[in-house]
C-alpha cells in the first residue's frame, strides 16, 4: 500500500509540474532537539489553524493529503518547499512574534503561528 501511495504521489507531483524529487519524503529542516508540536495538513487545511509555541520549540507539519503542499511564511522567514503526501517538514521557532503562513499551491490554505 505504501508503494502505491508513493507512486500516486510521484504522478501527482509530476502532473503539478513539480520535480520528481518532490514526491519523496523530505528531511526536516535543521534545528535543535526541542520537543515537537504537530500541525496536520489534511482536507486542504492546516490543523490547528492557530498554534502558540515557545521559542526553541520544533513544529512538525505532516502532509496527510493526496497532493503536495508547502508551509511558507508570508514574511519569507521560512519555506518548506514541496511536502509530498505522507512526508513531514519541521521548523524550530527561534524568534518571538506572529507569523502567518500559507500553502503556495493552495492560497486559501492559511494559518498562524504565535511564537512567545
Amino acid at each position: 500500500m505504501a508503494d502505491r501511495r508513493r507512486a500516486l504521489a510521484a504522478c501527482l507531483a509530476l502532473a503539478a509540474g513539480l520535480p520528481a524529487a518532490a514526491a519523496a519524503p523530505r528531511a526536516s529542516a535543521p534545528g535543535g532537539s526541542a520537543p515537537a508540536r504537530s500541525v496536520a495538513i489534511e482536507n486542504m487545511q492546516f490543523t490547528p489553524a492557530t498554534l502558540q509555541v515557545r521559542r526553541g520549540e520544533r513544529i512538525v507539519w505532516s502532509n496527510r493529503d493526496l497532493v503536495p503542499h508547502t508551509v511558507t511564511a508570508r514574511d519569507g522567514s521560512f519555506d518548506s518547499h514541496a511536502i509530498a503526501p505522507g512526508a513531514t517538514w519541521s521548523f524550530v521557532a527561534t524568534q518571538a512574534g506572529a507569523l502567518d503562513y500559507a500553502c503556495l499551491y493552495h492560497p486559501t490554505m492559511v494559518a498562524h503561528l504565535d511564537v512567545r
